[in-house]
């Protein structure tokens, strides 16, 4: 039988990095295995679910890489195949209408543990033959009384749940709609599901879905329950500590392999090797090695496998990811046209940079002249050096080739006969003139870069600006 595995995310909000893990490891379950991946939305939740989630969710994927081999497929446009289902069960006695009110069931539960027993409904519908008059009745399904329902769950192993402890589960509400546990059911029954891979936080509605399929005639698909993601402090992941959407990385700067470089790295792992290309992935990735353990979120770990993965793509594929963010900056086509080579750019910035928006920012000064430094900068490095100024004029303006070599040597050469030979008092104070701040890759590679023009118009701007006209 052919792998199929599906990630059914619900539109009621963002998609998250957790869900995202469970997306990826359905994905590379599938891809490694020859196998196909099916997108579905739960979106049965109408209260709660919205277009723009659906959007969101859509978008993330798309973003990250994670193709679909079908769908999207939407819980509300199956309605009439969910009534057809329990008409079917209704029919053949594996489930019954209950016309319990909440309040008997409420009353039930509570005698239930003043005896000490556990609160469960305690299946008195079951041979009701006739309705109640006034009442909607709900659809429960008949679990067995007896024996064991066991889960051979990949990741957690052999889970056993005694089918005493499994109460009549409402299959449908009293307004007829379907609820969660059977939608997801039939769903993965009509998809040819094989693998249900999930958060664990659904180990425990493993059993009564095993059990609507068994009732069905279905075939059980096969499950692993992934662990949670929880925050620095060992706590349920939030906010704070990285839970938001997932475009929200994007946002900052992230590359889509990166990030699930560190998503695959929280729960499983292929000897010490730290960074993967999505190719290795697919080819190492085994859904029955994943640790049963939560993984704490590291937020400086993903900051350096990014710059990892930036590091490791030539500065021309990196220039690609890079035009969204240097749009963010102000950098136009026109401004990238009229100043020096993005590629070349990129690989004097790669080296150093963590995110794309650190990058874009730092090459902001190859295609946007500073009007000015930044004050703390001009205070620092810049105030009272208009002598130096000049004398960086003289010393560039005859240098008979411009490059790399020839700027270092050039500083070099001033830093001996005004710096006491420290080139960090003449190299800090040119780096302000023409960048505007004291950051900027090594100074003699950005001034090849900017060009011989560029670079003397900006310290003859800064020599005016510095003295006050």
């Amino acid at each position: 039988m052919s792998v199929r595995t599906r990630f059914a995310p619900s539109p009621t909000g963002y998609l998250h990095i957790g869900g995202v893990r469970t997306a990826l490891y359905s994905w590379l379950h599938a891809r490694r295995q020859g196998g196909r991946f099916v997108l579905r939305i739960e979106d049965t939740d109408l209260e709660r679910s919205t277009p723009e989630a659906t959007a969101a969710i859509l978008e993330g994927m798309a973003w990250l890489g994670l193709d679909w081999d079908e769908g999207p497929f939407y819980q509300t446009q199956r309605m009439d195949r969910y009534r057809e289902v329990l008409a079917q069960m209704l029919a053949a006695g594996t489930a019954y209408y209950c016309y319990c009110s909440r309040e008997e069931v409420d009353a039930m539960r509570e005698e239930q543990r003043t005896r000490g027993e556990k609160p469960r409904y305690d299946g008195r519908c079951r041979t009701r033959s006739t309705a109640r008059a006034g009442v909607a009745p709900v659809i429960r399904f008949r679990s067995p009384d007896t024996g064991e329902t066991v889960v051979e769950d990949l990741i957690h192993g052999r889970v056993s749940f005694q089918n005493s402890e499994l109460d009549d589960l409402i299959i449908a509400r009293s307004d007829g709609t379907p609820t969660y546990n059977f939608c997801v059911v039939v769903d993965d029954w009509d998809m040819g599901i094989t693998h249900v891979i999930r958060g664990d936080d659904h180990l425990n509605n493993t059993p009564r879905q095993m059990q609507i399929l068994q009732a069905l005639g279905a075939h059980v698909p096969v499950y692993a329950h992934v662990p949670m993601i929880l925050g620095p402090d060992k706590q349920k992941l939030s906010k704070r500590h990285g839970a938001v959407s997932v475009l929200e990385y994007r946002e900052q700067g992230f590359l889509p392999d990166a990030l699930l470089n560190f998503l695959i790295r929280l729960g499983w792992s292929h000897g010490d090797e730290e960074i993967f290309s999505r190719e290795q992935m697919i080819e190492f990735f085994q859904i029955d090695t994943v640790n049963k353990a939560a993984s704490a979120f590291n937020p400086e770990k993903l900051l350096w496998i990014n710059a990892q993965h930036m590091q490791r793509l030539s500065p021309e594929g990196l220039a690609q990811h890079l035009r969204p963010y240097l749009d963010a900056q102000g950098i136009t086509e026109a401004s990238l046209a009229q100043g020096p080579d993005l590629s070349a750019v990129v690989a004097l910035l790669q080296e150093r940079a963590k995110t794309l928006v650190e990058m874009a920012e730092a090459a902001r000064m190859f295609y946007l002249a500073p009007v000015t430094g930044e004050v703390k900068d001009v205070e620092k490095h810049l105030h009272g050096q208009g002598a130096l100024l000049e004398s960086l004029l003289q010393h560039l303006e005859v240098l008979p080739v411009w490059t790399a070599a020839a700027i270092h040597s050039a500083i070099q050469e001033l830093a001996v006969s005004h710096a006491d030979g420290k080139m960090g008092k003449v190299a800090q104070p040119l780096r302000v003139a023409v960048a505007g701040r004291a950051v900027s890759p090594p100074i003699d590679g950005t001034l090849a870069l900017l060009g011989k023009d560029e670079t003397l118009a900006r310290i003859r701007h800064a020599r005016s600006w510095l003295a006050g006209g």
